[in-house]
């Protein structure tokens, strides 16, 4: 049990019968009236934020998240499959459960699987990939004073803005959150 006054960074509770990890923070002390603590918190199933508060008494449960390593194996269209590399025993999720975290991941590349009493709600890929660039329009010379980019498609698919010297057969270091160019490897 966690109460209010406790709450860090990152702590993950269980209320109102969901898992909640706290964003941020603030105990509030107003002239008049008690203490309170204002709370920013993400429900990590379904991904949506509340504000709430609280009183520094008010007791929560611990909620342990769970974080696995797992390998990505492949995609049969209507699930995709892991692998643990120890036991090599094998589950299979659903596109809801996925998202759009496996956009930068490719066939037997490891991730996280992040579970609640057994159940994954969440794939974290790797923060950075090497993907080689599969479509993209020929580079230019000049006209990049102000940074230009343009569009290129990457081997799993998804679309990255790379300067203009980047060209079709390079290969491209990508920051998996944000989707973003790091460097040509």
């Amino acid at each position: 049990m966690v109460s209010a006054g406790d709450f860090k960074n990152g702590l993950t509770i269980e209320y109102e019968g969901n898992i909640y990890q706290i964003i941020e923070f603030q105990h509030v002390k107003p002239g008049k009236g008690a203490a309170f603590v204002r709370a920013k918190l993400k429900n990590i199933k379904s991904g949506g934020a509340i504000e709430k508060s609280f009183r520094p008494s008010e007791k929560f449960e611990n909620a342990h998240i769970e974080r696995k390593e797992m390998q990505y194996l492949y995609t049969d269209g209507e699930l995709f499959h892991f692998m643990d590399p120890e036991t090599f025993d094998q589950i299979a999720l659903d596109p809801d459960t996925i998202g759009e975290s496996l956009k930068f991941v490719k066939e037997n590349m490891n991730v996280t699987l992040v579970s609640h009493n057994g159940t994954v709600f969440q794939v974290e890929a790797p923060l950075h990939v090497e993907l080689l660039v599969t479509e993209c329009e020929p580079g230019e010379k000049g006209n990049t004073a102000q940074g230009a980019t343009k569009p290129c498609t990457v081997e799993t698919g998804a679309n990255v803005n790379v300067p203009l010297f980047v060209n079709q057969g390079d290969t491209l270091k990508i920051d998996t959150r944000t989707g973003e160019y790091l460097s040509r490897v």
